[in-house]
C-alpha cells in the first residue's frame, strides 16, 4: 500500500526579512523515535508531540492523520510562521493545516489556509498569525489518506525580543514551565513572579524545585517540583544549610542559626531524599529559602512517611508532581509555643500543607491527568503532638485554596480541576 510523506521546511533566519527579528527555529535535526506509536520527543527548541509519528534523518514523519504538537509555549509575537513542504518521493499530494493555542493546549484554533504539497519538490510558504504568546503550535495532516508527511523545519518569526523566549537553550525553556516533567507544570498557584516590588510572592527557580518566596515570614509561601526515578541516585545528603546568596540586595537572608535552640526543625519543602542524583542536586535543597520552622514530630514523622510515599510510588513505576507550602502564624514546637523566631525575622506557620498528583511513568504528563487520577491533599497542624499518620489529616485540594488564596493545579482544564479538587484522598493506589 502507497503511503505519502509530507515534507515541510522552513526558510534558515538569514533568509528572512528582517535580519533583526527574534524568533524560534527548529530543523528537527535532534531528537529520535522510531515507532510511531505517539510519545514526546526533545529537539533543540523543546519537546514536541508526535501523534502517527516518528523521526526520519533530520525530519519527523506524519502519516495518516498524525500531528507534530509543541508542548511548550512561545512567549513572544508569533508575527509569521515560515514553512517549505513537499510529497515524499513519489507518493501522491496531501495537505496540512496549521493550528494554534494560546491556553496551553487546552484549546486550539486554525491560523491560515490548507497547504497542499504539489509533488516531490520542495516549496516555501508564510503563515502570517500575529498571534501574542504565550502560544504553542501544531501541525496536522488533514488530507490524502494514508499518504505521509515529512517534516524538517519550522520557524516563528518574532518582530521583537519576548521577555521569556523560547529558544534552543535549556535555560530560556525553564522560563515556560510547561513542558513534560518540569517543577512548575501544574501551575504557578500565586501567579508568583520576580517582580522587586512583590517582594512576599517572589519566584525563585533553583532547577531541583521552584519556589514563591515570602520575604516577610522568612520563608517560602510555597515550592513546586517533580519526581521521578532520574531524580535518584547515590548521592549522600549534605547538611549544608546556608543562606541563599542569591537573594536581590538588601533581603535578609535566613542563616543555619537562626533556628538554633528555637525548638522547630529547619524543616525542608523539598526533601533532601527526593534530589538524591547528584550532588548539586541534593546540596540545593538545603539552602535556608527552602526551610520553614517546623515542629519536630511533624517534620520528622508525619511528614517523613508522607515524603516516603511519595518516593515509594516513584520505586513502583509512576512519577508523582508535588506542591508544598505552609502559611498562618503560631506553631507549637518543642520548647512551646511560637509565632517567630529569628528576632521576628521568621514567622513560624500554624499550617504545613501538601498536594501530590500520581501518574504512571510516561510522556505528555499535562494530558495525562484526568479526573480519575489520584490527587492528595495534606493539611496539618504545625504541632509537636501531631499523630504520626498523615491519613488523619487529607482534605481536598479546594479545602487548602480556601485557607491560602491559592490556586493549585491551574494548568489542569477546568473540568479535571473541579473532579480532582474536590474528592478526599481515602487511601489506595
Amino acid at each position: 500500500m502507497i503511503r505519502t510523506f509530507l515534507l515541510l521546511s522552513v526558510l534558515t533566519l538569514s533568509a528572512w526579512h528582517k535580519p533583526q527579528t527574534t524568533g524560534l527555529l527548529e530543523d528537527f535535526g535532534k531528537g529520535s523515535k522510531t515507532a510511531y506509536a505517539p510519545s514526546s520527543v526533545t529537539f533543540t527548541s523543546g519537546t514536541w508531540y508526535l501523534t502517527d509519528a516518528l523521526t526520519d534523518k533530520n525530519a519527523v514523519r506524519i502519516r495518516n492523520n498524525g500531528r507534530l504538537s509543541m508542548t511548550f509555549d512561545f512567549n513572544g509575537e508569533a508575527r509569521t510562521l515560515e514553512v517549505s513542504y513537499a510529497a515524499y518521493g513519489s507518493d501522491e499530494n496531501s495537505g496540512f493545516q496549521v493550528w494554534y493555542s494560546t491556553d496551553q493546549g487546552k484549546s486550539y484554533r486554525q491560523t491560515g489556509t490548507l497547504r497542499n504539497t504539489q509533488g516531490s519538490t520542495e516549496q516555501s510558504t508564510t503563515f502570517s498569525t500575529n498571534i501574542k504568546g504565550p502560544v504553542r503550535f501544531e501541525l496536522r495532516k488533514v488530507s490524502g489518506g494514508k499518504n505521509r508527511i515529512l517534516i524538517s523545519k519550522f520557524a516563528i518569526n518574532a518582530p521583537t525580543q519576548p521577555s521569556a523566549q523560547t529558544s534552543g537553550s535549556s535555560q530560556s525553556l525553564k522560563s515556560n514551565y510547561n513542558y513534560d516533567n518540569s517543577n512548575l507544570l501544574l501551575g504557578n498557584p500565586s501567579h508568583a513572579n520576580t517582580d522587586l516590588s512583590t517582594p512576599d510572592n517572589y519566584l525563585i527557580d533553583k532547577s531541583y524545585y521552584i519556589s514563591s518566596y515570602n520575604r516577610s515570614r522568612g520563608c517560602p509561601n510555597w515550592v513546586s517540583w517533580h519526581i521521578g526515578k532520574n531524580d535518584f541516585g547515590s548521592a549522600d545528603r549534605q547538611n549544608d544549610f546556608r543562606p541563599d546568596a542569591t537573594l536581590p540586595a538588601g533581603w535578609y537572608q535566613v542563616a543555619d542559626t537562626d533556628y538554633k535552640n528555637s525548638g522547630f526543625d529547619k524543616g525542608h519543602n523539598c526533601p533532601s531524599a527526593d534530589r538524591t542524583s547528584t550532588t548539586a542536586a541534593n546540596s540545593a535543597t538545603f539552602l535556608m529559602d527552602n526551610m520553614m520552622p517546623q515542629a519536630p514530630n511533624n517534620n520528622q514523622k508525619t511528614w517523613e512517611h508522607l515524603e516516603a510515599y511519595c518516593r515509594d510510588q516513584v520505586k513502583a513505576g509512576m512519577e508523582v508532581y508535588v506542591i508544598a507550602g505552609s502559611y498562618g502564624s503560631g506553631g507549637y514546637g518543642r520548647s512551646g509555643y511560637f509565632k517567630t523566631i529569628a528576632g521576628g525575622k521568621v514567622t513560624v506557620p500554624s499550617n504545613i500543607w501538601k498536594v501530590v498528583v500520581v501518574i504512571p511513568e510516561g510522556d505528555h504528563d499535562l494530558q495525562r491527568i484526568n479526573t480519575k487520577t489520584r490527587v492528595i491533599a495534606v493539611n496539618t497542624p504545625n504541632d509537636n503532638i501531631i499523630t504520626p499518620n498523615w491519613m488523619n489529616y487529607t482534605c481536598t485540594v479546594r479545602d487548602i485554596e480556601k485557607a491560602t488564596g491559592y490556586d493549585l493545579l491551574s494548568a489542569l482544564p477546568k473540568p479535571v480541576q473541579d473532579a480532582v479538587e474536590t474528592v478526599k484522598f481515602k487511601g489506595g493506589n
